[in-house]
């Protein structure tokens, strides 16, 4: 296996961040990686899980607990998904030193709005394991985060089916 060990960053306000970071877990998958896939702020049935359920080298982490849009939640309710989040990443980190790969999607949104344990985060990027490759995604990106990451790949909306109404359609956005 070629040497692993860099961080990711897929970010911005176009669709496509956790589409880039599942194609670099199918690509990681296909060449015999392990991979720790771990998705906060999302707890709906999506596609790409479906299709990566048949590697054997892939785990993944994810809320049992449907919570809904962060925008939507009361104070309990924020409180609740940072809770889960914050479990999910303890976990992670727990697990990280098996995985060749690990994708924290939707980390910097849920590190942006405090949903997530930005310390604990912050620390475990600085001192990740040498071999580790950790890819990150979500919008605005913060600059503490950029300037620990390898690669930062933005991804612009210029127009978007969301903007006239059309909701996530099975198979394209979900």
């Amino acid at each position: 296996m070629d040497q692993f060990g860099l961080i990711h960053i897929y970010t911005g306000d176009g669709k496509g961040k956790t589409t880039a970071a599942m194609g670099l877990v199918t690509r990681a998958l296909g060449r015999e990686a392990s991979v720790l896939l771990v998705q906060f702020m999302k707890s709906a049935d999506t596609g790409e899980l479906f299709a990566l359920a048949a590697f054997p080298r892939l785990k993944v982490l994810r809320s049992e607990e449907k919570i809904g849009f962060s925008f939507r939640l009361d104070e309990e309710g924020k409180k609740r998904l940072t809770a889960v989040n914050n479990r999910l990443l303890a976990s992670a980190l727990e697990l990280a030193d098996q995985y060749d790969l690990l994708l924290l999607d939707e980390a910097i949104g849920a590190y942006n709005h405090g949903y997530l344990d930005q310390d604990l985060l912050y620390r475990f990027l600085e001192k990740k394991p040498e071999n580790l490759e950790v890819v990150l995604t979500g919008r605005n990106a913060p600059d503490e985060l950029i300037r620990l990451a390898d690669y930062v790949s933005e991804i612009k909306k210029i127009k978007h089916p969301f903007d006239r109404q059309i909701k996530a359609r099975k198979g394209i956005e979900k």
